[in-house]
């Protein structure tokens, strides 16, 4: 079998074929960013990299039996502003729709964030496949909803393996550099104003005792810029999932450990992704961060995968 993988990023696709024992022979991945390339060459040394899909075309192939991609979601991300089909980046849709015409794949897989419902139904009309909404906190700690059109049959949801982010988080000790991940006392000041401490989560479940006692301590420290509906927000979420992982860490992404409050590290990102860990550690934790929030969650894709007939 050959995969071609446009827009690859980190080649979680590749990871998901491996995780669902499919054996392919070769592995084409259309990617531009040397960073997240590096990262795949590490990882899976075979893969052919084939550079920018706008200068691809089907003669530049073999016979393709799996194609798959995610194309950049920002111009349908309720985070950005939402230009749809008129966005640089969104608007390679139409290639990835180029390439699946011209090498006719026996299966396609394609991948996009939640979007309204007259954008989808344009992706549908021209897939001629109707979508199907999963989220990854079936199968990992990170709520996560994404789309997926695919002709491969019998797709269903996954088995929720009610996995909690407290089993993801690392301890202080295997932490290298622990430091540098604590949010500053004059930053969590500044946080506390702008009220975005609904993104710090308890591992304690729900409204334990050890919770009120922290967010009693914020309410004396902050005092009047730290409202009880603030302390409330601190600790807003009951379902101990991590928000959903985007190409920036941002205030949604910090952690509450047991002790401080700090960003959350590449490797419980790798594991919200349920990538192995240090899956991208040839890069800096900039880059790091920035591959992985716009990677897929690899359960996922090897979920539908498990549905290929070889």
């Amino acid at each position: 079998m050959n995969v071609l993988s446009l827009f690859d990023g980190i080649s979680c696709g590749q990871l998901a074929l491996q995780n669902s024992n499919i054996k392919y022979d070769k592995y084409f991945a259309s990617e531009i960013d040397k960073h997240v390339i590096s990262v795949t060459q590490k990882n899976f040394p075979n893969t052919i990299q084939v550079g920018d899909i706008s200068n691809l075309g089907s003669k530049d192939f073999p016979k393709i039996d799996l194609l798959i991609g995610g194309s950049p979601c920002q111009g349908f991300s309720i985070a950005g502003k939402q230009l749809n089909f008129e966005d640089k980046k969104s608007k390679l849709f139409f290639e990835y729709l180029r390439i699946l015409k011209e090498t006719k794949p026996t299966h396609f897989l394609l991948e996009n964030v939640s979007m309204k419902k007259e954008w989808i139904k344009i992706i549908s009309d021209l897939l001629e496949v109707e979508p199907i909404n999963i989220n990854s906190n079936l199968v990992s700690a990170q709520n996560r909803p994404r789309l997926y059109w695919t002709n491969i049959p019998n797709v269903t949801q996954p088995i929720n393996k009610n996995i909690e982010l407290s089993s993801i988080v690392q301890s202080q000790n295997d932490i290298i550099d622990y430091d540098k991940y604590l949010i500053p006392d004059t930053q969590l000041e500044s946080l506390s104003k702008e009220v975005v401490f609904n993104g710090v989560f308890a591992l304690t479940e729900r409204r334990t005792e050890e919770a009120k006692r922290i967010r009693r301590e914020y309410m004396k420290k902050y005092g009047k810029d730290f409202s009880p509906r603030r302390a409330k927000e601190l600790f807003s979420r009951n379902d101990n999932k991590a928000n959903c992982l985007t190409a920036t860490i941002g205030k949604e992404h910090f952690i509450f450990d047991g002790q401080n409050i700090r960003y959350m590290t590449p490797i419980e990102w790798e594991r919200l992704q349920t990538l192995p860990d240090d899956f991208t550690s040839p890069i800096s934790n900039s880059q790091r961060y920035k591959a992985i929030g716009n990677g897929w969650t690899a359960d996922v894709i090897s979920h539908i995968f498990n549905n290929i007939q070889q």
